[in-house]
Formats: structure tokens, sequence, C-alpha cells
């Protein structure tokens, strides 16, 4: 299946804005949709957002529409999530994945995480 890493997340204030990476490797990755989920401590896993292969198609959750965006670039092997105005809800630990198709909510396959903390 590859490697999948995030990196990019840390620290922000409230409103501010991150961006996340994921770096993917394997020679298959233009084949597959990719997205993000998220864990808060105490909570379960939440679907974010999912971009399918050529990017053309997207989805995201109700709670980050408007504020995050997520995009691909094949060739990179690298998927990014841009996240503006950072609520309160929004500190978790962001996982990219592998999905089936961008009607799911959960990936097949994902990294180790990165951390991602709001302060007010």
């Amino acid at each position: 299946q590859g490697q999948l890493v995030e990196s990019g997340g840390g620290l922000v204030q409230a409103g501010g804005s991150l961006r996340l990476s994921c770096s993917a490797s394997g020679r298959t990755f233009s084949s597959y949709a990719m997205g993000w989920v998220r864990q808060a401590p105490g909570k379960e896993r939440e679907f974010v957002a999912v971009v399918e292969w050529t990017g053309g198609s997207i989805r995201y959750a109700e709670s980050v529409k408007g504020r995050f965006t997520i995009s691909r670039d094949n060739r990179a092997n690298m998927m990014y999530l841009q996240m503006n105005n950072l609520k309160p809800e929004d500190p978790a630990v962001y996982y990219c994945g592998k999905y089936s198709s961008i009607w799911d909510n959960a990936p097949w396959y994902w990294g180790q995480g990165t951390q991602v903390t709001v302060s007010s």
C-alpha cells in the first residue's frame, strides 16, 4: 500500500490558518481518491474531506465547508489540506488516507497523523 506521511500540524490561534501536507509513496498514487479524517481526544474519528484521483470532484464535511480546502498534486505524490479560520472544535490529530471512493467517510489506509492545536 506504500506509505503516507502527514506534516504541517502545529499550534495556531483561533481564526488562524494551517496547511497540512500528505506525502504518499507508490506508483499508483493517482489511481486513488485521497482524503483526510481527524480524531480529537475522547471522540470518534470523523471525516473531513476527500478528493477523487483527478482532483475534479471534492467532498467536505459540513463542519469545514467554506473554511478548509483539499487539493492534490499527483505528479508530486502530494495532497494538501488548507485550513482557514480555525475554530475551537478543529483541534485533533489529522490523518490522510486512501479512499475507495469520494463517497466513503473512512479511508482503507492512512498515515500516522499530525497534531493540530488551536489556542485562543
